[in-house]
C-alpha cells in the first residue's frame, strides 16, 4: 500500500511539472528590447527596387526595310517594343547555329527587325520578361533579338536570339497573330524612324550609325549627396563594429576586413572586401542576377541605371546611367557607373557615385546639333594607328561633367563615344573638340 502511494505522488509531481513547462512554452515572449540592443543589420532602402525588365533594356531598335536601315534609341519607343514582346509566347526554342549559312543576312537582312542590347544577356534571366513556354530552356547568352517579319513560315513566326560576339544563334517560334501585330505596330511604319547606315570594321562585325545630324538636349542637374551612413548599414554585415574616420576630402568606414571610402570632390563611393574568395569563374546568369539583386537589396538604383556589361572571368558587372531620352552617359572617373566585382560567396568590390541627379533645371536645357555618324566614324578612323578589328562599337551619348563655371551643378553634354580594344573613349577632333555643331 505504501509503495502504491509513493508511485502516485511521483506521478502527480511529474504531471504538475509537465503542465508548468507547457504553460511557460505557450506564454513565453522573447525580450525584444534585449535583441534590439545587439545592433542587427537594418534593411536600407535608398530608392525603389527595380524589376529585371527595367534594368536589362535594349539600346537600339533597327528596322531593315527594302535594303535600307532605320533605327530608334528613343526610350519610349523601345519600351513599347519590349512591352509587345512580353505579350508573346515563345516556343520550340533551340540551337540553330550550325544551320546558319549567312550570319549577316540572317541578322541584318531586309525584312528583319533587330532589337540590340548593350551586352550579352543570359536567357535564364530574361525569362522573367519573355514568356517562353518550354519546360527546359537551353542555356545561352544573346545581345540581339531578331524578328523575321517578312520571311517567316506559313504556320508560325520566327524569332532569333543572337550573340554577335560568338555568332551563336537560337531559333524560336511565335504565333502569326503576334507577328502580324508587331508588323502593324512597328515594322510597317519603320521607315519613319531616322535613317542609319551600316559600317563593317570586320567581316564579322556590323555597326549601325545615324546618317544625318541629330538634335539633342544638353541637360543641367542639381545633384543630391547620398547618405554615407545608409551605405554603411547596407554594406557591412555588422555596422556596430564599423569605425568611422574623417579624411581630408571625405570619409572612411572600416572593420577588421573591409573598407568603405567616400571621396567628396569626385562624388564617388568605393567598398572593398579583400577577403572574398576570387580564384574561380562565375557563370553569366548567377553573376548578373546577384548583381541586380544586391543593388535591389538596398535600393541602389538612385538614377536611371541599366545593365551595360559583364565579365565572367573578372566576375564583374557594370550598370550605366542613361539619359531620360534613352542614351548612355559616360564619365572619366566612373561617376555614371555602378560596378560590382564578386567573390565566390560575397561582394569583393562595389564602386559607384554617391550622388543622384535630383533635380533637372529645365530652364537651363539647351538644344545641340550633334554631328552625323559619318563624321563621327571619320574621327575614329583618324586616331593614330587605327586598327578596324579593334573597333567594337560607336554610340551617341552624353558626357557627364561638373559645371565648369564652378557651381555644384552637373552637366550632361551630347557626345559621341566609341569602344576600342575593350575601352570606351570620347570622340574628339585633333584640336580637342567634340563632333558637335554648337548650341542653337
Amino acid at each position: 500500500m505504501r509503495y502504491e502511494t509513493i508511485k502516485s505522488v511521483i506521478l502527480t509531481i511529474l504531471v504538475l511539472v509537465s503542465i508548468l513547462l507547457t504553460w511557460n512554452l505557450w506564454t513565453y515572449q522573447p525580450d525584444y528590447e534585449t535583441m534590439k540592443s545587439r545592433n542587427y543589420v537594418n534593411e536600407v532602402t535608398l530608392s525603389k527596387k527595380q524589376e529585371v525588365k527595367k534594368i536589362i533594356r535594349p539600346d537600339l531598335a533597327m528596322f531593315h526595310i527594302n535594303g535600307k536601315h532605320y533605327g530608334t534609341y528613343n526610350d519610349g519607343e523601345l519600351e513599347k517594343v519590349i512591352k509587345e514582346l512580353s505579350k508573346w509566347t515563345f516556343f520550340d526554342l533551340k540551337n540553330y547555329t550550325d544551320k546558319v549559312n549567312n550570319f549577316n543576312q540572317l541578322v541584318h537582312g531586309s525584312g528583319n527587325a533587330e532589337i540590340i542590347f548593350p551586352d550579352e544577356v543570359p536567357i535564364e534571366l530574361y525569362r522573367s520578361v519573355l514568356n517562353i513556354k518550354q519546360r527546359k530552356v537551353p542555356s545561352f547568352n544573346f545581345d540581339r533579338i531578331v524578328i523575321n517579319v517578312e520571311h517567316s513560315e506559313k504556320e508560325n513566326g520566327i524569332v532569333y536570339f543572337v550573340s554577335s560576339k560568338n555568332r551563336d544563334v537560337y531559333i524560336s517560334n511565335i504565333s502569326l497573330a503576334n507577328l502580324n501585330a508587331f508588323y502593324r505596330s512597328f515594322f510597317k511604319n519603320g521607315d519613319e524612324y531616322p535613317v542609319y547606315f551600316a559600317y563593317n570594321p570586320t567581316n564579322t562585325r556590323t555597326i549601325f550609325l545615324p546618317k544625318n545630324e541629330t538634335k539633342m538636349i544638353m541637360y543641367k542637374y542639381v545633384p543630391k549627396t547620398l547618405d554615407s551612413e545608409e551605405f554603411k548599414e547596407a554594406l557591412f554585415s555588422d555596422p556596430s563594429f564599423v569605425k568611422k574616420s574623417i579624411l581630408t576630402n571625405g570619409e572612411e568606414y572600416t572593420n577588421d576586413s573591409s573598407k568603405l571610402t567616400i571621396i567628396n570632390d569626385k562624388n564617388m563611393l568605393s567598398y572593398v572586401n579583400p577577403t572574398a574568395e576570387d580564384n574561380y569563374t562565375e557563370n553569366a546568369y548567377d553573376l548578373v542576377k546577384r548583381s541586380i539583386d544586391f543593388v535591389n537589396e538596398h535600393g541602389g538604383w538612385t538614377d536611371q541605371f541599366r545593365y551595360a556589361a559583364k565579365d565572367e572571368y573578372k566576375r564583374m558587372v557594370t550598370f550605366r546611367l542613361y539619359s531620360k531620352d534613352g542614351l548612355p552617359v559616360f564619365n572619366d572617373v566612373g561617376l555614371s557607373e555602378i560596378t560590382e566585382v564578386w567573390g565566390r560567396n560575397e561582394l569583393n568590390k562595389y564602386i559607384r557615385p554617391n550622388i543622384s541627379l535630383e533635380l533637372q533645371l529645365t530652364t537651363e536645357a539647351k538644344s545641340v546639333i550633334s554631328s552625323s555618324g559619318y563624321e563621327a566614324l571619320e574621327m575614329v578612323k583618324d586616331r593614330p594607328n587605327y586598327k578596324p578589328e579593334l573597333l567594337e562599337q560607336i554610340v551617341l551619348g552624353y558626357h557627364m561633367e561638373k559645371d565648369p563655371e564652378g557651381s555644384k551643378l552637373i552637366l550632361l553634354k551630347p557626345a559621341w563615344y566609341y569602344r576600342y580594344d575593350n575601352q570606351w573613349e570620347m570622340i574628339t577632333t585633333k584640336d580637342g573638340g567634340g563632333p558637335g555643331h554648337g548650341l542653337e
